[in-house]
């Protein structure tokens, strides 16, 4: 079976993508194995390029294919913000809580009245040689909450509440959000790609 190194250390992702990629055909491995390998950079300015550049450089440090992703929420009254950088909207060392305190604290000097927003995300696969063999994009649309809801997820999840629900993304059960997020929808077509794919 191929393997497949999933380039993240962020448990949650991790548990999310193997989850969503079950039965591609693919061995999924993960970064905890390769604890010599560095973080990649993240300092493009598009979901896309973030998303090759990691997995690039995941492929060539573990000599594996490698998956990676970028993805961002984008709030429509913040004029798009935070975006490619809500990771680091908070800065490097804010914790997931700094940055849902930091959006919501952004989002009330606004007004309040236009809550809409969605998430961006953008999955690439790139194999040892630098080849690119596959990039995917999800998109969800929703809305933020005025406070924090659920404890499942992470990141900004207890604040998205997907159109059609009545749930942040924290408070869904877990298959639902496997169906509908943003991350999901571009995995599922990823999983698509990898069941295609020999080497």
């Amino acid at each position: 079976m191929q393997s497949l190194l999933l380039g993240t250390r962020n448990p949650g992702k991790v548990k999310e993508i193997a989850s969503i990629l079950e039965g591609s055909g693919w061995s999924l491995r993960s970064l905890a194995e390769f604890e010599h390998v560095e973080s990649a950079e993240e300092n493009s300015e598009t979901y896309s390029d973030n998303a090759i550049t990691k997995a690039r450089f995941y492929a060539a440090a573990t000599d594996l294919c490698a998956l990676a992703d970028d993805s961002g929420l984008e709030v429509a009254a913040l004029d798009g913000a935070p975006g490619v950088f809500s990771a680091r909207y908070a800065g490097e060392s804010a914790s997931d809580a700094d940055r849902r305190d930091l959006l919501l604290s952004d989002l009330a000097k606004t007004g309040d009245k236009d809550r809409r927003a969605r998430f961006v995300a953008v999955v690439a696969i790139a194999s040892p040689d630098g080849t690119v063999l596959n990039v995917s994009e999800g998109i969800c649309e929703g809305t933020i909450t005025f406070t924090p809801r659920g404890h499942g997820g992470f990141g900004y999840d207890p604040l998205f509440i997907p159109n059609n629900y009545e749930q942040t993304f924290a408070e869904l059960p877990q298959d639902v959000k496997n169906r509908i997020s943003h991350r999901a929808l571009a995995l599922i077509k990823t999983k698509e790609f990898l069941k295609s794919y020999i080497l």
